[in-house]
């Protein structure tokens, strides 16, 4: 049975753990809608942003599949960075954005687990298919794969392996994949499948090991972002601000391929 946390309470603590930042004090910036994956990258883009520009944004994180439906239901951003770009597919074919968008990064899964964990750091599942078998698994993390795109793509491996059935009723599901990072390295969990970005952060990486998971078992973490309807010139400035240099060397530093050409 899947476990899920319900309280807005215990998530914001979780969250704070990781280091989300609560939204700018600026309360007439854009609001930026971007997937969890995004956190650290994302908030050092908009500082250099506002270094380089004097121009400010506010930082919405979650899970794509949850903003995905906000969006529908008149959510305010203007912005949207998702972790799978069929989510900005189906919102620009219904209307909701102004273009197609554009495809800014391609992610990673690894496997994560905390130091001292029972369970070893194994790219390819083989300790995890072990442990299983050996009865040695109480709880793993990966984000609901019912709307984080990083929980679809867990899965996707999962499967790809041949431990999705015997996983299920060790599954630990975050809310979005920054929750799963929290969950698989604060001892709530053996291990997990996060994001590689997460991994690579400078206050989470201490914290645990990690090997990146065969990209080949799961189909690619495609993210695309679009401007929102409403979009106005910080936003459409904070979006061309994407292709940076500086804003790219950001991105690759937190372990994103970069497109090129797309």
């Amino acid at each position: 049975m899947h476990r899920f946390i319900t309280s807005s309470a215990r998530l914001a603590a979780m969250l704070i753990g990781l280091g989300l930042s609560s939204p700018s004090a600026q309360t007439n910036a854009p609001v930026v809608a971007a997937a969890s994956d995004l956190q650290f990258a994302i908030e050092e883009i908009a500082a250099a942003f506002r270094a380089e520009t004097g121009m400010d944004v506010r930082l919405s994180l979650g899970s794509t599949g949850n903003f995905a439906r906000q969006i529908r239901e008149g959510a305010p951003f203007e912005i949207f960075m998702a972790a799978d770009e069929t989510f900005i597919e189906d919102l620009h074919r219904d209307g909701f954005t102004r273009d197609a968008g554009d495809l800014y990064a391609i992610g990673r899964l690894v496997m994560t687990v905390a130091h001292g964990s029972p369970l070893a750091v194994d790219g390819r599942l083989d300790t995890l298919a072990a442990a299983l078998s050996e009865g040695r698994i109480r709880r793993f993390a990966i984000a609901n794969p019912d709307h984080a795109p990083y929980g679809m793509r867990a899965k996707e491996a999962l499967r790809h392996k041949g431990l999705w059935e015997r996983l299920q009723p060790h599954l630990v599901l975050g809310e979005n994949v920054s929750q799963a990072a929290q969950f698989a390295l604060s001892g709530n969990a053996e291990g997990g499948i996060i994001a590689y970005s997460l991994a690579l952060a400078p206050n989470v990486a201490p914290r645990g090991a990690f090997e990146l998971i065969p990209e080949e078992w799961h189909e690619p973490l495609r993210q695309r972002m679009a401007l929102l309807n409403n979009a106005g010139p910080v936003a459409e400035a904070f979006y061309e601000y994407m292709n940076a240099p500086s804003a790219r060397a950001i991105m690759e530093r937190y372990g994103f391929a970069l497109p090129e050409g797309e």
